[in-house]
């Protein structure tokens, strides 16, 4: 593998890598059906505003969200809303998976 390759490859780990954790995730879910300021994803998760910034931090380090300072508030949107393509993959894996379990069971 050459070094441009290993390169690519190495920023598309890094980009799965900052989405593996339930909370992201779920951040990424809801930022893809419109932008919410820090507070509010802090309410919806049920979590410290501390863990919650930490988490926007890794996704916008990533380049999946970018943010906008609004008084005192800040708002994250999807930078890329393509990687939601990346969620109907996962599911489409989960499903396939699940029946063949089924198969095994009859």
């Amino acid at each position: 593998m050459n070094t441009k390759t290993q390169a690519r490859y190495e920023a598309r780990a890094r980009i799965i890598k900052a989405m593996a954790h339930p909370t992201r995730l779920f951040i990424v879910d809801v930022l893809s059906r419109k932008e919410k300021c820090v507070q509010e994803l802090t309410e919806m998760i049920g979590a410290d505003i501390s863990t919650v910034s930490r988490h926007l931090g890794v996704l916008k380090s990533a380049g999946i969200l970018s943010d906008e300072k609004r008084g005192a508030q800040v708002y994250y949107k999807l930078r890329v809303p393509c990687v939601l393509n990346f969620f109907d993959c996962v599911e489409s894996v989960i499903k396939t998976t699940a029946r063949e379990q089924l198969k095994l069971a009859e």
